[in-house]
């Protein structure tokens, strides 16, 4: 008999709103129900103004839901605190943006190692673990760039170095590949991928580019603020 796979990531009949009770009141998301299982690599698209980006905050905990339950690793995060969402985030979420936000006067090492030491890791234990991850990502030659001497994809692997500092197998990425060409953006996904399949990361990425999708194991399609469709992907 198959074990059913487990949910490392459960949203709840969640509701979000803006404005509520306002004339200038919207309803982001409407009773969303979603099992990331642990692992997996999950697409979510969408048109612009569809709730993505907010769904993909509350996933993270970035941001709390009007109504409804999210549930990371079996707990209910509803009634923690900001501390403790902060714990939350630090220890099993990592975070990639379409701008990298990669401190720009800090060199690669130094971006990543940054990301370890808020932490409390110890100077030695921070630049042996940040030359580590820039290994993982191919940037083994780069880590004493800044971000201006790097070109787009290599900022963008910093910034999944950085994301994977804390070894937080939870990945949230949004438009991870906005901004680059086809051809990196592919490379970025190839990684991403990599990493997913070798080291078990669960990988949910918000994304207008139809590429993401080919590398998917789910997509998910949201509209208006409702998930319409859930796919299984063949990846």
């Amino acid at each position: 008999m198959k074990k059913a796979k487990t949910c490392v990531i459960e949203i709840k009949n969640v509701n979000k709103y803006y404005n509520q009770g306002l004339p200038s009141e919207v309803h982001v998301l409407k009773d969303v129900s979603i099992c990331f299982t642990r692992g997996s690599f999950v697409s979510i698209t969408g048109p612009s103004g569809s709730g993505k980006t907010t769904l993909l905050d509350i996933i993270g905990c970035l941001l709390k839901p009007t109504s409804g339950q999210v549930f990371i690793d079996g707990i209910d995060t509803k009634e923690l605190s900001d501390n403790q969402l902060a714990k939350i985030r630090g220890e099993k979420i990592g975070f990639i943006f379409q701008q990298y936000n990669l401190v720009q006067s800090f060199t690669a090492l130094e971006n990543v190692e940054f990301a370890l030491r808020i932490v409390g890791k110890s100077k030695h234990e921070a630049k042996k673990r940040a030359r580590e991850l820039l290994n993982i990502v191919g940037l083994s030659k780069r880590i004493t760039h800044r971000p201006s001497e790097l070109s787009g994809g290599e900022q963008q692997r910093v910034a999944i170095a950085r994301a994977l500092a804390n070894d937080p197998k939870i990945i949230l990425g949004d438009e991870p590949t906005g901004n680059l060409d086809t051809k990196t953006g592919n490379k970025i996904l190839q990684l991403l991928k990599t990493l997913n399949k070798e080291k078990g990361y669960t990988i949910i990425l918000v994304t207008h580019d139809p590429k993401v999708s080919t590398f998917a194991n789910k997509i998910i399609n949201i509209r208006d603020g409702k998930i319409i469709k859930e796919t299984k992907a063949g990846r």
